[in-house]
């Protein structure tokens, strides 16, 4: 009875509670928060100082007593406390305008396909501790299939590849379940470290975090580019231990990345040899789908098309597939329960 009062109130959201940024869903409205997955704490105080977009700008500018972290590391929770402000951070956010006691909505939250229960039990304790009254749990291909609007329920086969921040999911779904899967702990932040340890290895130069990430979304690719692409790598050089600049072409980019591309793709090519033969025919048809930030990367589809023989399409904004899947799921709750993850603390009420 009291649910349902609640929820008179409440705004119920989805959440893709990423690696690298969280985005939220409310009910009725669409996606309303897209800011990194960054919370700044002050040491001697325990007091969380920023969260999100302000909290990311101080990542590698912080006194010794601050630290700016993702409390997030390859899709599941380090850190159980900072996880749950930020929840509350976000949910709060949300429902700015409603009064304090009346703030609990139902929340379902996207979640790697190979996490442990254990990891299951924390997100959704996190969710419950930061004002959810309930809180449902969707795994994240499952959620980018149905955000980028395919047909899950459907006893024909569809394949996803989301390559997120943390994790890449690959997933093959028929008749409202995942058939076949693999999580790979190699993603969008893997590359970066590529691109960090090529340069270390290389040009004895030492570069952040940042640095790497804004080099890869200027001229990272997976396949050979029509045009040639340059960025500048700015940090420390290794042996005298002064500044250093370094133009990286995109053929030297791909070097660097290569090795990660290569298990992704290999991964992908590994589920597909575990494909019932009926379903193969279905995923030849359809092609596979790319989604997450990763999908962005230039020449992947074709990387991906060539060692598979198969067509790919980038879904359509690839990086709010799951968010807009867990919105779908949202918006009707009753109709789509069965794709969710079944746990014995999340029951839909009657």
């Amino acid at each position: 009875m009291f649910d349902k009062f609640y929820q008179r109130f409440s705004k119920d959201i989805g959440i893709d509670l990423g690696t690298a940024n969280t985005l939220v869903y409310v009910k009725g409205k669409g996606i309303v928060i897209n800011e990194p997955s960054v919370v700044a704490v002050n040491q001697r105080t325990k007091q969380i100082l920023a969260i999100g977009s302000e909290a990311r700008n101080m990542v590698g500018r912080t006194p010794p007593h601050i630290v700016a972290t993702r409390p997030l590391v390859d899709g599941v929770i380090s850190d159980f406390e900072v996880t749950e402000a930020m929840l509350r951070y976000f949910i709060d956010k949300v429902h700015a305008e409603t009064y304090t006691f009346l703030r609990r909505p139902r929340v379902v939250i996207g979640i790697p396909s190979g996490v442990t229960e254990v990891e299951k039990r924390a997100v959704q304790d996190a969710a419950i501790n930061a004002g959810a009254s309930q809180a449902f749990l969707i795994e994240e291909p499952m959620a980018a299939a149905i955000g980028s609007r395919l047909n899950v329920q459907d006893a024909s086969g569809s394949m996803i590849v989301d390559i997120g921040g943390g994790t890449t999911e690959i997933a093959v779904i028929s008749l409202g379940g995942i058939v076949v899967s693999k999580s790979l702990r190699i993603a969008g932040d893997e590359m970066n470290e590529n691109i960090i340890q090529y340069a270390r290895d290389n040009f004895n130069l030492l570069l952040g975090e940042r640095t790497a990430e804004e080099v890869k979304f200027k001229i990272g690719s997976a396949y050979p580019q029509e045009q040639a692409l340059y960025a500048q790598m700015r940090g420390r050089d290794l042996v005298s231990g002064l500044p250093k600049e370094v133009t990286i072409s995109d053929t030297q980019g791909r070097e660097a990345l290569m090795h990660s591309l290569k298990v992704i793709v290999n991964s992908v090519k590994s589920v597909i040899e575990e494909i019932p033969p009926e379903l193969i025919s279905d995923i030849m048809t359809k092609g596979i789908i790319l989604a997450g930030g990763g999908a962005l990367l230039r020449g992947l589809d074709k990387l991906i098309g060539e060692a598979t023989q198969m067509p790919i399409i980038v879904a359509e904004d690839p990086l709010t597939c799951v968010v807009r899947g867990t919105g779908v799921v949202v918006e009707d709750l009753e109709q789509l329960k069965d794709v969710l993850v079944p746990t014995e603390f999340a029951k839909i009420p009657r």
